[in-house]
């Protein structure tokens, strides 16, 4: 039997696993920012989506969108190395975007490390495009690419 993975919002008992995921596979080299408690923070707030990519009882991705009056921001976007390449981040990055069209909202916000070109490319792919770059913005050591993608009309800046 083949079990698919599953996309639900995340509970406070996944905010230790996401936060590890964070550190390992995007903060690494930075520090660790994204604790268990800031993710924590982030599941209770209202104005937040943290959503969980999982197969059993394995968390392989999430996703951390907050949502403003006309745009959302998207935070964090993770799918573990050895289940990258399936569609799965592709899947929970929807998943998010559907959300924010639903919530009324123009546009999606999201920085990419700059070192990151696979990360980059996959937004890229996803019909996010490149509106501007931060410098050291991953504290003060790392630069961002800012991306945009429209979600209806309005102005693009």
């Amino acid at each position: 039997m083949i079990i698919l993975p599953t996309i639900r919002l995340a509970a406070a008992a996944d905010a230790e696993a996401i936060a590890r995921m964070s550190r390992d596979h995007i903060e690494h080299g930075l520090g660790w920012s994204w604790t268990p408690r800031r993710v924590l923070k982030s599941i209770e707030e209202s104005s937040t989506n943290v959503a969980v990519l999982h197969e059993d009882r394995s968390i392989l991705g999430f996703g951390i969108m907050s949502y403003g009056e006309v745009k959302a921001h998207l935070s964090l976007l993770c799918v573990a190395p050895d289940h990258r390449q399936r569609g799965l981040g592709a899947a929970l990055l929807t998943w998010l975007e559907k959300c924010a069209l639903t919530a009324g909202l123009e546009r999606i916000q999201l920085e990419a490390r700059a070192d990151n070109p696979g990360a980059i490319a996959f937004y890229q792919d996803q019909g996010y495009s490149a509106i501007g770059s931060v410098a050291g913005y991953y504290r003060g050591e790392v630069d961002a690419l800012r991306l945009q993608k429209m979600l209806r009309g309005g102005d693009p800046g």
